[in-house]
C-alpha cells in the first residue's frame, strides 16, 4: 500500500447515494462501477475519511484511490474535493463515474472536461473544485419512459432487460476506467465511445 506522502496517480470517484434503499438504483451507477473496480483491484478494506468511503490500491505500479461520497448525490463535491486534498492530487488526476440520461442504456462515454448537463452531482463537483477539467466516465441509463419524471426514473431500480443493459454498462464503465488508467484518453475513447 502507499502512504499519504506518495504520489497518487488517479482518484476514481463513483457517484451515488448511500443507504440500502438506493443501492440498486440507476443513480448509483458510479458506486456500482467503483465496487466492480474494487473487486478487480482486490480492494477489500474501505475506510471512512471525512464524508467519503475510501479504498487504496496499487495497480500495475499506479497508485489508485477509490472514493464513494457519503453525502448524497447533490453534495458530492465536498467529499470529492476532500479526497483529492487528502492525497495531494489535483483535478487532472480525478476520474468521476456517473449515470447519464443522455446516453442510451447499456452504453458509456468517456471524456475530459465539459459541463454538468443538469446532473446535480457533477454540478456540485464543478462548484467545489472551481474547474470542469477532470475525466468523466458517463454510464448510459437512457431516458425515462413516457411522462415519467426524471428524478423518479434515476432513483428507480432497473428490471429485466433494462437490468441487463445496466449491468452491461457498469461492466463497460469499469473496463473503460482501467483502459483510461493504462492507455490514456484517446485510445479509451476510440475503444469505448464507438460501441
Amino acid at each position: 500500500m502507499f502512504t499519504k506522502e506518495e504520489t497518487v496517480d488517479f482518484v476514481i470517484a463513483g457517484l451515488g447515494n448511500p443507504g440500502s434503499e438506493y443501492a440498486d438504483t440507476r443513480h448509483n451507477a458510479g458506486f456500482k462501477t467503483v465496487d466492480a473496480l474494487a473487486k478487480e483491484f482486490g480492494v477489500n478494506y474501505w475506510k471512512r475519511q471525512g464524508e467519503a468511503m475510501v479504498g487504496k490500491t496499487t495497480w500495475h505500479e499506479k497508485a489508485i484511490v477509490l472514493v464513494k461520497p457519503q453525502s448524497y448525490m447533490n453534495l458530492s463535491g465536498g467529499p470529492v474535493k476532500g479526497a483529492l486534498k487528502s492525497f495531494g492530487a489535483g483535478p487532472e488526476k480525478l476520474i468521476v463515474v456517473h449515470d447519464d440520461l443522455d446516453i442510451p442504456e447499456g452504453s458509456i462515454r468517456v471524456k475530459f472536461g465539459g459541463g454538468h448537463a443538469g446532473h446535480n452531482g457533477l454540478r456540485s463537483i464543478c462548484d467545489s473544485l472551481g474547474t470542469r477539467d477532470w475525466f468523466r466516465i458517463r454510464v448510459g441509463i437512457g431516458r425515462p419512459p413516457g411522462r415519467m419524471d426524471s428524478a423518479d426514473y434515476v432513483l428507480s431500480t432497473p428490471r429485466n432487460e433494462a437490468l441487463e443493459e445496466f449491468e452491461h454498462a457498469i461492466d463497460l464503465a469499469a473496463q473503460a476506467t482501467i483502459s483510461l488508467i493504462e492507455n490514456g484518453l484517446e485510445k479509451t475513447q476510440q475503444e469505448f465511445n464507438e460501441r
